[in-house]
């Protein structure tokens, strides 16, 4: 019915959005956020930043934007941003502060020290709930 549509920006459309942008900087970004293992800080930067800009949250199956898909709906946003590409890549370092704000502030389940949780790994940062 509906092409690959997910609840959230999935970071295997990353290389797709390689050629949107007519910039350089643009394409080496993607080029080199593609070649990541899933989970590190960079991709989970950009998915915030798509996320953000595509309106990810508003988005319900049986939206117009559900019905192109992921990377369709990935390839207008970034079509559509009216900004320049350096603008756009700040967003992305926003979203990667934002990132290292929240995992800063965030409590670190038990046994782990946190450092392979800073981006240098590709397991995602999650929060511990332990029933009393």
């Amino acid at each position: 019915m509906y092409p690959d549509s997910e609840i959230l920006f999935p970071a295997r459309c990353i290389p797709e959005l390689r050629s949107v942008r007519p910039g350089i900087s643009w394409r080496e970004v993607v080029d080199h956020i593609s070649s990541l293992p899933e989970g590190h800080e960079d991709i989970l930067a950009f998915s915030l930043m798509m996320i953000r800009l595509s309106n990810c949250l508003t988005c319900d199956l049986d939206s117009y934007r559900a019905s192109l898909g992921c990377v369709q709906c990935a390839r207008r946003t970034i079509q559509g941003f009216k900004g320049s590409d350096p603008e756009l890549l700040q967003k992305m370092e926003e979203a990667k502060i934002e990132l290292h704000a929240y995992w800063d502030t965030s409590r670190v389940p038990a046994g782990d020290s946190g450092a392979t949780l800073r981006g240098q790994s590709s397991s995602i940062r999650t929060r511990s709930r332990v029933k009393r």
